[in-house]
């Protein structure tokens, strides 16, 4: 997952200084990676991030937007945790901020999906959303068959409203259930270069786009190999069946055949797998494939023509031009 960890750092840093932006991008990441939970009877907001500059961020946008303080604690791996977690954590203040970002709702119920500032935001807000929801719960795959841009979302409609922030700034992305959790999937490489680009992972986007067209022309040139091999495999195969007529042509005429066109099925019969092009070489004087296949041609017409007086199988219709 190098690249989601790289895209992580790289949106980490952007500096956003419209404060609808940073709101969007703050209620995001608590609605992606944020609980409520009660303790003495306040509420307290936790945020699980993985990455120590997403925490640093978010923590940063609370202070300087809603003026409230928060911490930061660090867990290290353990158990099921394979890798380190960051908690930002809003205590005192923890029910105004939940009620501020949209986690909660103006009675105090929680809101299920994401608040009305990000759903119907300007352009600029549902990227901030993008980059906030990324930044908490987003991953990135490699160029290939299987690449996708994907969201773990907390809900069904938080994922709705994802995939209308995506359609707001001119990308389309599916909203789907996977193993039992809802997620917001892209897969088609342009559309995730597209919203890259629109979340500010400039840099993220050459990576992702260099390796996307390495692995294409790898693809591309494996197939032409596959198809080149398909047409020698296809070509020998039509040679052999072509010398198998040729000796039941010369099985049938015997000594009618004219020394051209012997010559020219002799060729034939000792170089099943040649080409015409190949026999055309072989040949004294050398003759163009256009002549090797014309003799052969003939003393094929000439043996199936004397089989038909005489009453006896032919040697199967064909045309040597099937060769090439």
């Amino acid at each position: 997952m190098a690249l989601t960890a790289d895209a992580k750092e790289e949106l980490a840093r952007i500096e956003v200084t419209r404060p609808s932006a940073r709101k969007a991008e703050a209620a995001a990441m608590l609605r992606f990676a944020g609980g409520l939970h009660l303790q003495g009877g306040r509420v307290v907001i936790e945020a699980e991030l993985d990455s120590a500059a997403t925490a640093r961020r978010l923590r940063a946008i609370i202070a300087d937007v809603y003026g409230h303080p928060s911490e930061i604690a660090v867990l290290s791996p353990s158990g099921i945790r394979r890798t380190t977690t960051y908690i930002v954590r809003v205590g005192g203040d923890g029910g105004v901020l939940a009620r501020q970002t949209g986690l909660l709702d103006a009675r105090g119920r929680p809101v299920r999906g994401m608040p009305p500032a990000v759903v119907g935001g300007a352009a600029v807000d549902a990227e901030a959303a993008w980059r906030g929801a990324f930044l908490a719960r987003g991953s990135l795959t490699e160029p290939g068959r299987s690449s996708a841009l994907e969201l773990g979302c907390p809900g069904p409609e938080v994922a709705l409203a994802m995939v209308g922030a995506a359609r707001r700034i001119g990308i389309a992305s599916k909203a789907r259930e996977v193993r039992g959790g809802d997620r917001v999937v892209l897969r088609d490489g342009d559309a995730i270069s597209a919203l890259l680009t629109r979340m500010g992972a400039h840099q993220t986007v050459l990576v992702w786009e260099e390796r996307r067209t390495r692995r294409e022309v790898r693809a591309t040139a494996h197939r032409l190999a596959n198809f080149d091999d398909a047409n020698l495999r296809r070509s020998a195969r039509a040679a052999v069946a072509a010398g198998q007529r040729v000796e039941r042509a010369l099985e049938i005429l015997a000594d009618e055949v004219p020394d051209h066109l012997r010559e020219a099925g002799r060729l034939r019969i000792e170089h099943r797998q040649a080409s015409l092009e190949e026999l055309g070489r072989h040949a004294d004087p050398p003759m163009t494939k256009d002549a090797v296949a014309g003799r052969i041609r003939r003393l094929l017409a000439m043996a199936d023509k004397r089989a038909e007086e005489l009453g006896v199988p032919g040697t199967d219709e064909g045309d040597e031009d099937s060769d090439e």
